[in-house]
């Protein structure tokens, strides 16, 4: 079966027209809170409890916690693409709070998201290259720089699969097709929603090479949202540690991981293989 074409795509990532650069932050949340009602009792949970995140151009930042922390409804709502909440949500510099909807629907484009399941994310009656046919009627001017075949490549698929359906492709390629999807579009910020969850160790390991990269080549930003510290370590700039829907702890990776401040951190942490840490608790 045909799949990756070469083992480096740094060259051809580098090719990609870049975003261009800017002062202003590609996300900021301030204070965001995010409330859902149990339809049966009329219960009110709290999802995201005052919420507060940065994310400037070219930035990995990732928000990690266990099922439940409320870290996938913080991406969703502060990308306009799940509930607004309360709070003050910025996405390059328009509030979502105050947007029309013919706005944010012109802002979408900027953001793109790579979901966990990539065979979900794709329409199973649709073959690639329909699939990629479709975006482009959508978005002509933002999608017309590459053709289809040159944008596998770059994702590490052969031109061959352009005419498989979901159904067809491996875990790891389907993936790769939802990435390439992102890409075309040329996002500012992209949202990866635990993108390697499911996937062997070895593809995972290559699907986090080409957010790398694509991070590094194109300036986009990226929200990692993920359970897997050890992900987050070798992707990210910054860390944000949710706990039943607040952030009980933020900082750089590298201080996160190397000194952590707070009990839950050092209980994520303590769980990673080969882990040092060992909860207070």
């Amino acid at each position: 079966m045909s799949e990756v074409v070469e083992t480096g795509v740094s060259g051809d990532l580098a090719r990609h027209p870049r975003t261009p650069a800017s002062d202003t932050p590609v996300l900021e949340v301030d204070d965001l809170v995010v409330e859902h009602r149990d339809g049966g009792t009329g219960a009110v949970f709290r999802a995201v409890d005052q919420v507060s995140l940065r994310i400037a151009a070219g930035e990995s930042v990732a928000v990690v916690g266990e099922s439940g922390s409320g870290k996938t409804t913080l991406a969703m709502a502060a990308t306009g693409l799940g509930p607004r909440g309360q709070g003050d949500v910025r996405l390059l510099g328009h509030s979502l709070s105050a947007i029309s909807r013919t706005r944010l629907r012109r802002l979408r484009p900027e953001v793109q998201v790579v979901f966990q399941d990539p065979h979900g994310s794709l329409d199973p009656r649709q073959s690639v290259r329909s699939g990629l046919r479709e975006l482009r009627a959508l978005q002509p001017e933002r999608t017309s720089w590459i053709g289809d075949a040159d944008l596998l490549g770059r994702v590490r698929l052969a031109a061959d699969l352009l005419d498989r359906y979901p159904h067809q492709l491996s875990g790891g390629q389907a993936q790769r097709v939802c990435i390439a999807r992102a890409l075309l579009m040329r996002p500012r910020l992209i949202v990866a929603d635990e993108p390697t969850s499911g996937l062997d160790v070895s593809v995972q390991a290559d699907v986090l090479a080409l957010l790398r990269q694509i991070r590094t080549t194109t300036g986009a930003a990226l929200l990692m949202i993920s359970h897997d510290l050890a992900v987050v370590r070798s992707l990210c700039d910054v860390v944000h540690v949710m706990y039943r829907g607040r952030v009980v702890e933020a900082g750089p990776c590298d201080r996160v991981f190397g000194a952590p401040e707070n009990d839950y951190t050092r209980d994520l942490l303590a769980a990673m293989p080969g882990a040092r840490w060992r909860s207070r608790r």
